[in-house]
C-alpha cells in the first residue's frame, strides 16, 4: 500500500540511498549460485569506480547483450557475500508477472556515476 505509514522514509533517508549509474563491463556464469545468476562488473565511473555485483536475470539477458548496458544500482550499501563472491553493489529491477526482473536503465546515455535525481 502506497501509503502505509510503516513504509514512509524522511527525505533525508532517500538522499542517503546512493543510486547510480554504471556500464556494465563484463558478465560472468556464477555457478555458485542457489538460483541462476550472473556476476556483473560495472563501472561507476572515476569517484566510485568498478564495482561485482550478483544479479539473477540470466531468463531476460544473456551475458552478451548485458556487456556496454548502463545500469542503475545502489553503490553504497556494504559488501555482501553471496555464496563465494562478494558483491560491492545491488544492480536494480522490477520483478515481471513470472518472476523475472527487467533491469532499471536510463532511457538516455548518461556518464558513469551519475546520481538518481
Amino acid at each position: 500500500m502506497a501509503n502505509d505509514p510503516s513504509k514512509t522514509i524522511t527525505w533525508s533517508d532517500f538522499e542517503r540511498v546512493e543510486l547510480r549509474v554504471g556500464t556494465v563491463l563484463r558478465a560472468e556464469d556464477f555457478p555458485g549460485a542457489r538460483k541462476p545468476a550472473y556476476i556483473l562488473r560495472v563501472d561507476f565511473g572515476p569517484e566510485v569506480g568498478v564495482l561485482k555485483s550478483s544479479a539473477q536475470i540470466t531468463d531476460r539477458y544473456t551475458k552478451e547483450e548485458l556487456v556496454g548496458r548502463q545500469v542503475v544500482a545502489v553503490t553504497n550499501f556494504p559488501p555482501k557475500q553471496i555464496g563465494p563472491m562478494r558483491s560491492e553493489c545491488l544492480v536494480t529491477g522490477f520483478y515481471q508477472p513470472d518472476g523475472a526482473v527487467v533491469l532499471a536503465a536510463p532511457d538516455h546515455p548518461v556518464p558513469n556515476g551519475s546520481r538518481l535525481a
